[in-house]
C-alpha cells in the first residue's frame, strides 16, 4: 500500500510495509507541475502490464514494481484493485503510476485540491 501526501511544490508517494520489498522502492517524489490528474479506477487491474522490469507480479494477489507497455513506463503497487488510483504524468520518468491506497476517494481529492493550490487545474 501507498501514503501520498503533497507538500508546496511536490506530492510524495511513500510505499509501505512489505510492498518496499516487492516494488523496490520505497519513494516517490513529483514536482505537482508535472502531474496530470488522479483518479480512482478499481479496474485498472485488468490492463495489461507489459514487461516487469523490475519487480513482482503474481496475478490475483500483487502488482508492484516497474512495468513497460506501449513505450510507457508505469509504477504498480496494487493489491487490492478496489483501492487503486492511478496518477497521471507528464515529463517524468514514469507515465503513470498506478497505487493502492486506503482512501482512494480522499486521495484523489487530495491530489486535485494541491493541483489547483498550485494554480493548475487538471485536465481529468
Amino acid at each position: 500500500m501507498a501514503h501520498i501526501s503533497t507538500d508546496d511544490s511536490n506530492l510524495i508517494v511513500e510505499i509501505e510495509g512489505l510492498d518496499k520489498l516487492w516494488a523496490l522502492k520505497s519513494r516517490l517524489t513529483i514536482p505537482l507541475a508535472h502531474v496530470r490528474g488522479a483518479t480512482a479506477d478499481p479496474g485498472i487491474l485488468k490492463e495489461p502490464k507489459g514487461l516487469r522490469s523490475p519487480g513482482t507480479h503474481v496475478p490475483g494477489v500483487i502488482t508492484a514494481g516497474t512495468f513497460h507497455v506501449d513505450g510507457e513506463r508505469i509504477f504498480w503497487d496494487v493489491r487490492d484493485p478496489a483501492k487503486a488510483v492511478v496518477i497521471q504524468l507528464a515529463d517524468e520518468r514514469y507515465a503513470r503510476l498506478v497505487v493502492q491506497v486506503s482512501d482512494p476517494r480522499a486521495t484523489v481529492s487530495l491530489i486535485e485540491d494541491a493541483l489547483s493550490e498550485a494554480g493548475r487545474v487538471s485536465p481529468m
